[in-house]
């Protein structure tokens, strides 16, 4: 039988599906900056205070949104809206009918293979706390991560 993935819509799977569907990079915690005129979004390597940056887990995960007010639930009401996903993100590949990279967990068996691929924040995140002015910390190898005609670059 096929995995999961394969056979659900996101909007079928459980709870513990849809957080297995996670690949732990840790990009969705890094900051970005909009140009109000333009709209033009900006990556930082800026991580929220609730990223621990050797895991790539948020360290209160279930209060995030109390913690943390602008924090994002990510759903299957708002993938779409959410442009600066990276183009790596399993919950945006499985959205837009794409498979999972080898280096996802799901795929590869180790949470490890995120990190390993190059893919996560572990060793390029700094924490918010640690920043004074995050334009400072404007960062190009996050363009190249959530822009959909390079994802086979990587």
């Amino acid at each position: 039988m096929a995995p999961f993935w394969k056979r659900k819509k996101l909007s079928d799977m459980s709870v513990a599906e849809w957080e297995a569907i996670c690949d732990g990079c840790g990009s969705c915690c890094l900051h970005k900056i909009q140009d109000v005129e333009t709209g033009d979004i900006a990556f930082t390597n800026v991580a929220c205070r609730q990223l621990d940056l050797e895991t790539c887990k948020c360290s209160d995960y279930c209060r995030r949104e109390h913690n943390v007010p602008d924090c994002i639930n990510l759903n299957r009401h708002n993938i779409r809206k959410l442009e600066w996903l990276p183009s790596t993100c399993a919950y945006r590949l499985l959205d837009e009918g794409k498979e999972l990279f080898w280096w996802h967990p799901l795929v590869s068996g180790d949470p490890e293979t995120v990190h390993a691929a190059g893919i996560s924040v572990r060793g390029k995140g700094i924490c918010e706390d640690d920043v004074e002015d995050m334009k400072d910390y404007i960062e190009k190898w996050l363009i190249k991560a959530v822009d959909p005609v390079n994802q086979n670059d990587r």
